[in-house]
């Protein structure tokens, strides 16, 4: 599995095809089942008008002809033109049955990999660039449409015209069927031999296309900081440089892709012509009628294209397989935090919190990021946690909120151990406000109720007000129903943190989680803000994570975390009194701002 974390790397590969991941197709071909066969049925249906053409021509040239016989010939060529208007209609029906069917097989594809990657944890998202993930759910997917569709069936339709081709021709003179086959093993060796070389072309274009891809989110998303340098010319030469590899890659895959299809035609004319001079020539003891050559080269014709196209089919096949190495390889990543097969949903808290000698570890051999803490918070009562960067206050919040689980002791809610009640159940209690907010596309009004998806306008204006967002919305074009960009890249960031904040309170939880919620917002605003939090945190236990120690002072209770443990708690005041590592953060802190 790949966990490169750059643009600049390629992704592994498998070296041959894995016809696991093909088999694993056929769990979203079989809701389609019924459909697929009669589909199948119209095809073979279709094979059959068209082996019936070369035989009805056959009997036309060495019957009805010498003997003059009108009355059959015209109920030949109206059998013929009936047959021609019912192959018409059913390569309509075929068509427009095998595009639907394959954009519903890519939308339940696509579905799968993007309610997959909902549950996948944090570190898979911070080991690899977004972009790098986009690519699967979009460009991947659109590559399989024919070969999940339209190939698939019409390969069926080859498979049996091919069979049914090859039994007349026998039947008809089987000493000019054995010529038809003489190049047959030339062309499995020629197939067999691209087979390789192409599959790593496309392995090779599907990790080019995919670095570039993450390019130019990552760019995107730094466009900013790459004006404010004025690096466009840097990132130009590394855009130019990752198209470029782009562009020499697709260019070798299909350069070999294209090296098939002409050895196959060469290998069908040259079988034809070898037809023609056999029977003509009465080679090997073979004695042909006109009508029978002229039969054997339709049949021929009949014979090697789809034999041409299963061959383009196996082409299709080999190159979606590098691309259903990347959907699968994401579907097959485990989710880390998942629910319990005994797993119960947690009943309405109060907000009883307790950390029970826990220890945490990212790895199972790593050092441990929390050493046997223990914690209680009541309900309704305000915990802040301070510490230096990397203390293992962030990882605290965490665990509550279940994003990992501990290696020991355990999480309480209400007496509840959080690994034994279901996740959605737990994490709808409570409300997180994290200093990165992300602000949706779309209206203001609408990323303040995703808090809670049936709030009335009013709820969401209170909850704007509490938090003294609504003064500023106001203030906008449209108020409420101005439209932001994604991640609001038109409001500052004070005011995306109002609107998240609002966002939280609006789901009224029972246990509410701020981590650096108001790092970005001006004095006057936290000041304002924390005069209308006073009420608001009243019924709810809070944690709440700060550098800026003003703004905890009046918390129940301050834990110092520090090397991942707690080393101090008490109140404000009790912890200036002591003089120990609180007293000493507030002191350098104050230092810091009067040397301002």
């Amino acid at each position: 599995m790949a966990q490169r974390n750059t643009y600049r790397e390629d992704e592994e590969l498998e070296e041959t095809i894995n016809f696991h991941d093909l088999w694993r197709i056929g769990k979203y071909l079989r809701p389609h089942g019924w459909k697929l066969a009669k589909i199948a049925c119209v095809v073979i249906l279709m094979s059959c008008i068209t082996v019936a053409v070369p035989y009805l021509t056959k009997v036309v040239i060495d019957d009805v002809l010498p003997h003059k016989n009108y009355t059959l010939l015209v109920w030949l060529t109206v059998i013929m033109l009936v047959l021609s208007i019912l192959y018409e209609f059913a390569l309509r029906y075929r068509t427009l049955e095998i595009t639907r069917v394959g954009q519903l097989i890519l939308k339940d594809m696509r579905r799968d990999l993007f309610t997959h990657i909902q549950t996948l944890p944090f570190s898979y998202f911070d080991s690899r660039p977004h972009g790098k993930i986009l690519i699967r759910v979009v460009n991947y997917v659109n590559t399989l449409s024919d070969t999940l569709s339209s190939g698939l069936i019409n390969v069926i339709a080859d498979v049996f015209t091919f069979i049914i081709t090859l039994v007349v021709m026998f039947v008809i003179d089987w000493k000019l069927a054995l010529w038809s086959l003489l190049l047959f093993p030339l062309l499995i060796v020629v197939v067999r031999v691209l087979q390789h070389f192409q599959r790593r072309a496309y392995q090779d274009l599907s990790n080019k296309q995919s670095n570039l891809n993450a390019y130019i989110h990552e760019s995107i998303a730094g466009v900013k900081t790459t004006q404010t340098f004025a690096r466009e010319h840097e990132q130009y030469e590394t855009f130019q440089h990752l198209q470029d590899e782009q562009r020499t890659s697709w260019m070798r895959a299909v350069h070999i892709q294209f090296l098939l299809w002409p050895s196959m035609q060469i290998i069908s004319m040259t079988t034809m012509a070898l037809i023609y001079y056999v029977g003509i020539m009465h080679v090997a003891g073979v004695t042909a009628t006109t009508g029978t050559l002229i039969a054997f080269v339709g049949y021929a014709n009949n014979f090697w294209n789809p034999v041409i196209n299963i061959g383009n089919f196996y082409n299709q096949l080999i190159t979606c397989s590098a691309y259903l190495e990347r959907i699968f390889e994401t579907l097959d990543v485990k989710p880390e935090i998942v629910d319990s097969p005994d797993a119960k949903p947690l009943p309405p808290i109060r907000g009883d919190v307790r950390f029970d000698d826990v220890v945490f570890r990212y790895e199972p051999d790593g050092r441990n990021i929390l050493d046997h803490v223990n914690l209680h918070a009541t309900p309704g009562q305000t915990i802040a946690l301070v510490g230096p960067t990397g203390a293992g206050k962030t990882t605290i919040v965490n665990l509550l909120s279940r994003f990992y689980d501990v290696a020991s002791g355990a999480v309480l809610v209400d007496g509840h151990d959080v690994r034994g009640v279901t996740l959605d159940s737990l994490r709808s209690q409570m409300g997180v406000m994290l200093q990165d907010t992300f602000i949706f596309s779309g209206t203001i009004r609408d990323n303040i109720r995703y808090g809670k998806l049936d709030a009335t306008d009013a709820e969401i204006e209170a909850a704007a007000k509490a938090v003294h967002a609504h003064e500023f919305i106001e203030e906008l074009p449209n108020g409420y129903d101005t439209v932001v960009e994604e991640r609001g890249s038109t409001l500052s960031m004070g005011q995306r943190q109002l609107i998240a904040f609002a966002r939280v309170l609006l789901a009224d939880p029972k246990i509410l989680i701020l981590d650096e919620a108001t790092s970005n917002i001006d004095t006057r605003t936290e000041e304002a803000l924390q005069a209308a939090l006073q009420h608001m945190l009243v019924g709810r236990t809070s944690f709440i994570i700060a550098h800026r120690l003003s703004t905890i002072e009046n918390a129940d209770m301050i834990c110092v975390v520090d090397h991942g443990q707690i080393v101090e708690r008490g109140t404000h005041a009790e912890l200036m009194e002591k003089r120990g590592e609180y007293w000493r953060l507030v002191e350098s802190q104050y230092a810091m701002i009067s040397a301002e």
